[in-house]
């Protein structure tokens, strides 16, 4: 991990990536109609979700960024009690309570399937994203490190379908080296466990230049970490610019992000630094806020 900035977690007990694979693809060729009732309320008014729920891929191929459908499912399946405050932050906070929003089909093998499904694969992706953290501590003696996130209120699991291009963007080629991109090239801020299903394409910059990742076993997950979590952990270990080529056929990943909780202080490594983050920001909450309105017009 110190070397590549990302490792493999494999042979994982109770997990089947054909099966999220499959029903990963069943939900994408639902009629448009029936992932509308889904989609966020962006898209959709009736929906009073801003993050959980389906966004469809936009239709200006020419000028988009991302080309993507998104699926985005988080750890709340209910929600408490409307704010009255007035205050930004507490606001934020109600918001990340999100309750999913769920396919109902009238097909009640694939709806209870699929829930049942992605339910478990979230709270797999979480035990392993804590799991690192606590192995981060341990390797670190960072003891205090896994009490920041004791809670994952904005912890997010993106079901993406990365559909057949066909006109080329000329955005989408890369300022680094020129190559036709899927996915940009970035940096991750948290911590993130990935699912390929054996796709090709992704790739890591290392000693500069992008060089591609393995597949792995039917039952693997890439883990890497982001900024913000690297600021915290006084920058031991690297978080590694990567990015997708470009690719032929219909492209589906799962993304899943462990953030630190809403009042996690950021604003200090665990030996007293001042983070990148922390100077605008001082909880975790604050720095969400801004975040938040970014990757909605960036991913939306």
């Amino acid at each position: 991990m110190k070397k590549y900035g990302f490792f493999y977690v494999v042979d994982v007990p109770e997990y089947s990536a054909a099966l999220e694979h499959d029903y990963m693809k069943q939900f994408y060729d639902l009629d448009e109609d029936v992932k509308d009732e889904l989609a966020i309320r962006r898209h959709n008014p009736a929906n009073k979700n801003a993050y959980r729920g389906y966004c469809p891929g936009l239709d200006d191929v020419e000028n988009t960024l991302q080309y993507k459908n998104l699926y985005n499912i988080g750890p709340h399946e209910t929600r408490g009690a409307s704010v009255e405050s007035e205050n930004i932050l507490e606001k934020l906070r109600y918001d990340c309570q999100e309750p999913n929003v769920w396919p109902e089909t009238g097909n009640c093998t694939f709806d209870k399937g699929f829930k049942e499904t992605f339910q478990a694969g979230f709270e797999i992706r979480r035990n392993i994203g804590r799991a690192f953290i606590r192995s981060i501590a341990r390797a670190m003696n960072y003891p205090n490190l896994p009490a920041l996130f004791a809670e994952d209120e904005f912890s997010a699991m993106g079901l993406r379908k990365y559909p057949i291009r066909k006109k080329i963007n000329s955005n989408m080629y890369s300022d680094f080296d020129g190559t036709l991109l899927r996915e940009l090239e970035h940096i991750d801020s948290t911590v993130t466990v990935l699912s390929t299903f054996n796709n090709a394409g992704l790739e890591i910059l290392y000693k500069n230049q992008y060089r591609t990742v393995p597949v792995t076993g039917e039952n693997s997950f890439i883990v890497n970490i982001g900024k913000l979590v690297d600021d915290l952990i006084d920058n031991k270990v690297p978080a590694v610019r990567h990015r997708v080529a470009e690719v032929d056929f219909d492209r589906y990943s799962i993304t899943y992000f462990l953030g630190p909780q809403f009042d996690a202080d950021i604003s200090r490594s665990m030996t007293g630094k001042l983070t990148d983050a922390g100077q605008k920001y001082t909880i975790f909450g604050e720095w969400i806020k801004d975040y938040l309105g970014a990757i909605e017009l960036f991913y939306y």
